[in-house]
């Protein structure tokens, strides 16, 4: 930083989703999966911190590099958001039934 000059200060504020958004009802039918898309390679205002194993993080890089081999060149990022979409996608489409249900019904450990 140049001396002299006062340093910039940033917001912390974080913007939440308003009521409309988090209580939105949740459809089931067909058109679902088209309602929900990933962003693109965007500027995202919102940020979210996920851990991972080290498995997790290769296996990430692996499907990062697979799809560069199909053609398909995107980043970890782009990656997690599209997968993220399609798992909300069948789990409004499905609810209960829905993989991502399942997933966390079958791996959650009994009281």
């Amino acid at each position: 930083m140049a001396p002299g000059r006062p340093r910039a200060r940033r917001s912390r504020r974080v913007s939440l989703p308003g009521v409309a958004e988090l209580l939105r009802p949740v459809g089931r039918g067909l058109g679902v999966e088209a309602q929900r898309e990933a962003s693109g390679r965007e500027r995202h205002p919102q940020k979210i911190t996920v851990y991972l194993s080290g498995s997790e993080l290769l296996d990430l890089e692996r499907a990062r590099l697979t799809l560069r081999a199909l053609g398909i060149t995107v980043d970890r990022g782009r990656i997690v958001r599209e997968a993220l979409a399609v798992l909300l996608a069948d789990l409004d489409a499905e609810g209960g039934k829905s993989l991502v249900a399942r997933r966390l019904w079958d791996g959650t450990p009994a009281d």
